[in-house]
């Protein structure tokens, strides 16, 4: 009997491909897609991605959402805490497991199976030590459609965001930068694929451009760190 199963959605290709490999084990009943939301900007978490589009894509997937909303400046003790009513709440409708798009990112696998056996609930992470550099094209391959929504300027050029996620996309990237962003490079919206009903229709907005860093106080001075100071750009998507 196939375990129930949700995915932690994103709406970017890696989660999609993740999705995808696992409807085509019977061993797995993936029937719920969970999102953050940013509350400051009623958006998909990291991506940016207007909610309204996320919605479509969940049904053009033909999977029941779930979104957790998140405050724009949410502590980690808060996340956590978040996070852990989410789960709460979802293992009591009895799902089993929750599935991950993550690739090599040993501490953030680290974190996530901690959490989660504290709710009892059993992380899969299909695309886990895959190949980057064969893992995109693969994602290709299968079919997918995806487009950059935002990039990480002190890595990439600013023109490679509202590209298509394509062969010529990986051909230009630097070296430095990973195939399928896992370092939080570039993330995507997929629009299309193998396990979509129909393609989500989209019209490109405007880009807006925007800068964080971690601030950390100590007494009455707060000081800039650089261990992750970061500018992005982001490139709003539409529902057409």
């Amino acid at each position: 009997m196939a375990v129930r199963a949700f995915i932690n959605w994103s709406s970017g290709k890696d989660a999609a491909f993740a999705l995808y490999a696992l409807q085509q084990d019977e061993a797995y009943n993936v029937a719920l897609l969970l999102t953050t939301i940013n509350s400051e900007f009623n958006r998909v978490s990291m991506h940016g991605l207007e909610t309204a589009l996320l919605i479509k894509q969940a049904e053009a997937i033909n999977i029941p959402i779930k979104t957790v909303t998140l405050d724009g400046q949410v502590s980690m003790e808060d996340y956590n805490a978040i996070m852990t009513a989410a789960m709460t709440e979802v293992k009591s409708k009895g799902f089993s497991h929750s599935i991950f798009g993550d690739i090599f990112l040993e501490d953030l696998k680290v974190y996530r199976e901690a959490q989660l056996k504290e709710v009892d609930i059993i992380p899969v992470f299909p695309l886990w030590k895959k190949d980057t550099r064969q893992l995109a094209r693969d994602i290709i391959n299968a079919g997918f459609k995806a487009i950059v929504i935002c990039t990480n300027t002190t890595v990439l050029d600013i023109t490679f965001c509202g590209r298509e996620f394509d062969e010529h996309f990986l051909n230009d990237l630097p070296e430095n930068v990973d195939p399928c962003g896992e370092n939080g490079e570039f993330h995507t919206f997929v629009y299309d694929g193998p396990n979509f009903k129909f393609p989500v229709a989209f019209k490109k907005g405007d880009f807006i451009d925007r800068s964080y860093n971690n601030k950390s106080t100590k007494g009455d001075e707060t000081t800039k760190q650089r261990t992750w100071d970061a500018q992005f750009r982001y490139l709003d998507l539409v529902l057409n």
